[in-house]
């Protein structure tokens, strides 16, 4: 039976720069153009009823950086909230963040938090940027919270199972995804959501981030929906496990 629209998309975007180099343009033109695609993929991703959007924007790793690039993005994301916010709240959109917040310069975290604060009440597409953003340090950050609950004897190591572990992660709030999008060709997941995308369907494309029109994004959920989701088991059918 073919999938129905995915739920929880989730996208590295990725080769902003590498589309900059091949266009001529300079390394910081490319992240431009990447944010536009931001903008448009959101719509199409609200148009289509999907309910949770979470997009890769700045790694941990991304800190290593050149500062000229690394103080670029920053600015970038700085002025996309001061121009999108009142927009995502029109559209009834939920803006959020994961990651280590208190790593990005004190400004844009107080936007952030501004920008949070303001469309908490909304009902629509929950938009999530994932910013100084490591998933190995996301699961250590879950163990360390879930050891002071045992410590405080609010858990026992008995208690502790698969739903506690996803209670104690950033995205505690949202599903895990359910089609996980990689631009730009490369196969590797780039330390991004490792435990949430367990049974997450993969595709991955040639196109750079700056050319992943909603014309893509469609052809991206068509695969999906041709796809058959076991989670581990046989084919099903009349509700048996062949």
């Amino acid at each position: 039976m073919p999938n129905e629209t995915p739920q929880h998309i989730a996208i590295i975007m990725d080769g902003n720069g590498r589309w900059a180099k091949k266009q001529g343009l300079m390394r910081i033109q490319g992240h431009e153009v990447g944010v536009r695609r931001v903008e448009e993929i959101t719509r199409a991703a609200q148009d289509k009823g999907i309910r949770y959007l979470t997009l890769y924007a700045f790694s941990k790793e991304n800190w290593h950086r050149p500062k000229e690039e690394v103080d670029f993005l920053m600015g970038l994301l700085s002025s996309y909230v001061d121009a999108k916010i009142d927009a995502l709240f029109k559209n009834n959109i939920i803006f959020n963040v994961i990651g280590e917040i208190s790593d990005l310069p004190e400004a844009l975290q107080k936007k952030i938090a501004h920008a949070i604060e303001k469309t908490r009440g909304n009902t629509g597409l929950t938009l999530t940027l994932a910013l100084s953003y490591s998933s190995r340090k996301e699961i250590v950050r879950a163990c360390q919270k879930i050891t002071a609950k045992v410590l405080k004897g609010e858990l026992t190591p008995e208690g502790i199972d698969e739903g506690t572990v996803s209670a104690n992660l950033d995205t505690a709030a949202m599903p895990d995804p359910d089609l996980l999008i990689r631009t730009s060709g490369e196969f590797r997941i780039s330390n991004f959501l490792l435990w949430q995308i367990s049974y997450a369907e993969l595709y991955i494309t040639q196109k750079f981030w700056p050319e992943f029109t909603p014309d893509e994004f469609e052809k991206a959920i068509e695969d999906y929906r041709r796809r058959e989701r076991r989670f581990g088991h046989t084919c099903a059918v009349s509700g048996k496990n062949l």
